[in-house]
């Protein structure tokens, strides 16, 4: 398959595209340079622009634009910016979906769409929160229906925080473990939705050629854990202590309003692939780990 694949620089892109490289298929590569390579394309969002023949022969399109939520401090224009650097470049891309007639459009999205759900199980058919990320998640996924409406089979991907020591999460918290300075966050009884890289690249492929699978995708582990155990494992894979507590107050001090989004709890569950026959790479926080950890 030939499959297009925005954000392929970013953290989960860049395992992405060599993954679909291993698994045979061609990858063209949509870039906001000038293109320097046989596999790229130009495009600009903010003005439409999309280099013509970027599609051309495409059986897919993958979409993982996005600033990181967690990459700097709230601030109005950085709010601002999270929800441009995804609303932005969906609407192109389903609307060139949409022109060119691409079967397919693979859209990320996350787990903020369910807002804090507390202990209360959530899956695909769970509504929309009503905080700023979920709200953003909301009018991301929005953005793809000018391909929905042309006929496209869409995809969207509602992804949990990817383990992996390359980067996100696991990459900032593994120095201060290994240095014994690890800890839980507030209370620890906050539900955090993982999911293993390996999971995130096999699930991602299982849904670009599984013509049965549309809509909302949760790419979760099997067993969203509280921040508490999330803890403990970590620690015991490292064979490290992590006997330290970051109270909510200094999170909040620290972090300002994104702490509100550390702290709160979304017990995700993934349903969809499940029933479509994914059986998962890791399906265990422990193995996850294990494998992040090895590398």
């Amino acid at each position: 398959m030939r499959i297009v694949v925005s954000g392929s620089s970013g953290f989960v892109g860049t395992a992405l595209r060599s993954a679909l490289r291993r698994a045979g298929h061609e990858v063209v590569r949509l870039v906001r340079r000038t293109p320097a390579a046989e596999d790229e394309r130009g495009w600009d969002p903010p003005t439409g622009r999309l280099d013509d023949g970027a599609l051309d022969g495409a059986d897919a399109v993958v979409n993982l634009c996005g600033a990181g939520v967690g990459d700097r401090r709230w601030t109005g224009a950085y709010k601002q910016l999270i929800r441009d650097s995804r609303i932005e470049p969906t609407d192109v891309l389903a609307r060139a979906v949409a022109e060119r007639g691409v079967p397919v459009l693979v859209n990320g999205s996350a787990t903020g769409y369910y807002g804090d759900t507390g202990d209360t199980v959530v899956d695909e058919s769970s509504p929309v929160g009503a905080d700023f990320l979920a709200e953003v998640c909301r009018d991301w996924e929005a953005a793809t229906r000018p391909a929905k409406d042309a006929g496209a089979r869409v995809v969207l991907l509602r992804t949990g925080v990817v383990l992996a020591r390359s980067g996100g999460i696991l990459g900032q918290m593994l120095p201060v473990f290994r240095r014994g300075l690890g800890g839980r966050l507030g209370n620890g009884r906050q539900y955090l939705p993982w999911v293993s890289m390996a999971d995130q690249l096999a699930a991602t492929l299982f849904v670009i050629e599984n013509d049965g699978v549309h809509g909302p995708v949760n790419i979760t582990g099997p067993g969203p854990v509280t921040n508490a155990t999330f803890t403990r494992e970590l620690s015991a894979v490292l064979r490290r202590p992590a006997p330290w507590v970051m109270p909510a107050f200094l999170l909040r001090l620290v972090l300002g309003e994104f702490a509100e989004d550390v702290l709160g709890s979304q017990r995700v569950v993934s349903r969809v692939l499940p029933e479509h026959g994914y059986r998962f790479v890791h399906p265990t926080l422990r193995s996850a780990l294990e494998a992040a950890v090895a590398g």
